[in-house]
């Protein structure tokens, strides 16, 4: 049977563009260290672009607030048909039909100014720079935070990347060990159940391995959407990380920087908020004194008898003073609802306060802490590479059971995972430390 030529052309593209699929998706990996992740995350981090745009919509507010010390300025245009009028007597007879002009227009421009009512102006114009500077300290606040966020699934990531190295150098170890078990035991020094244990451990260690990997895929994931990748990132975390023990300053240093944290000074331009918004509201007490000017041109004169066709021009200017009386009985409790807010912002900035200071206190002693699990861990680390050489040469000597070299190499596993962690607890808690004062 005789083929189709465009059968094989078919078979040609689906070939080819399956292929162009599966390399389109093929993961591009990324090397970044934590400065260019902390850059990538004021740069791309969606919850970081929120925040940018509320500062924009507050510069905006201070501009918009600015006008009001501008001159309102209205014109007006007008035209109008007038119908001819009628005269009647008082018993509402002998109507007279009187003829007027038909057409009418009117051109007016009239121009306010406040002049004075107890700087009500200026303090609104103050009120919206200190929630422009409130929004850009509350973007810090978050940027503090998201920097920290991101970083814990940075060193996540690359705790699993170092895991998964162990997992494989350990997974190596056994292989080669069950080699020899296998010849020891085809020269019947060792029973069947040493192959199965062997074997058994191999597969435990392929299990974990496989369970590693599957947390690191979820966790670059997070952090490609934090950092605003593109989904087929994969993020490999610079190997130096681990080996930065940088130094951190006394106590008393970073308490002193807890007055500058972003989340303190929030709390206190929170407090001249208020106190600002008071003093607007004791102004409704005052007069407003207002300067006015206008302008009229209008047509016909139906001042006159007979009306003219004509136009007539007049303008004005003049001060208005007016005073509302009952903000006499209402303001006080307004004033006193201000009072309240004030005091209740004042109570949240020394709650805050305390609170920066507990974490700095907090973050400094589990930096100091993780040192010292560090020097622990790595002297444990030791001990059990040494006991895992001993048990492997008594093992191979046929002085040792397989159990016994099993357990030291499950110990062996264990403290290399551990100091591996301790190293980046390290630096986390040195982040964090800096995140607690404001600094990151």
């Amino acid at each position: 049977m005789k083929k189709n030529p465009f059968s094989y052309l078919l078979w040609i593209f689906c070939l080819f563009f399956s292929g162009s699929l599966v390399y389109a998706q093929e993961p591009v990996q990324k090397k970044i260290t934590i400065e260019n992740l902390f850059l990538l995350v004021v740069e791309n981090n969606p919850s970081l672009s929120v925040s940018k745009t509320d500062v924009k919509v507050a510069e905006q507010a201070v501009k918009v607030s600015k006008d009001m010390r501008l001159p309102d300025v209205n014109f007006n245009a007008s035209a109008l048909y007038i119908g001819d009028g009628t005269i009647l007597d008082k018993d509402f007879s002998n109507a007279t039909k009187v003829e007027l002009p038909h057409f009418g227009n009117t051109f007016s421009i009239e121009a306010t100014q406040l002049i004075w009512k107890g700087n009500v102006v200026r303090n609104t114009i103050q009120i919206k720079s200190l929630q422009e500077d409130l929004a850009t300290l509350s973007y810090l606040s978050n940027e503090q935070n998201v920097k920290l966020l991101a970083l814990g699934y940075y060193l996540d990531l690359y705790k699993l990347q170092n895991q998964a190295s162990v997992y494989r150098e350990n997974i190596e170890l056994a292989e080669q060990r069950i080699r020899n078990i296998n010849r020891f035991y085809d020269q019947g020094m060792v029973t069947r159940n040493d192959v199965i244990r062997g074997e058994l451990q191999i597969s435990n260690l392929n299990l974990a391995l496989q369970v590693i990997e599957n947390n690191m895929q979820i966790l670059n994931r997070q952090l490609t959407v934090a950092l605003g990748l593109p989904e087929e990132t994969q993020i490999i975390a610079d190997d130096s990380v681990s080996s930065e023990h940088p130094e951190i300053l006394l106590l008393e240093r970073y308490q002193n920087d807890a007055q500058n944290h972003p989340s303190v000074l929030r709390t206190q331009k929170a407090v001249e908020i208020f106190e600002t918004s008071e003093k607007i509201t004791k102004t409704e007490r005052m007069p407003a004194l207002v300067a006015f000017a206008g302008n009229t041109l209008q047509r016909p004169i139906t001042t006159t008898s007979p009306v003219l066709d004509m136009y007539s021009h007049g303008w004005n200017v003049g001060l208005s003073l007016n005073f509302n009386i009952g903000s006499l009985y209402k303001t006080s409790k307004k004033i006193q609802l201000n009072n309240y807010e004030t005091e209740r912002a004042k109570a949240q900035a020394k709650e805050v306060e305390q609170m920066v200071g507990i974490g700095i206190n907090t973050a400094y002693v589990k930096y100091n802490e993780a040192i010292t699990q560090n020097k622990t861990i790595e002297k444990n680390r030791e001990l059990a590479d040494e006991n895992y050489r001993i048990m492997e040469s008594k093992y191979n000597n046929q002085l040792a059971i397989l159990l016994d070299m099993i357990d030291a190499s499950n110990a062996k596993l264990d403290a290399e995972l551990q100091h591996t962690n301790s190293e980046i607890n390290i630096v986390f808690a040195y982040y964090r430390l800096l995140k607690e004062s404001g600094k990151l």
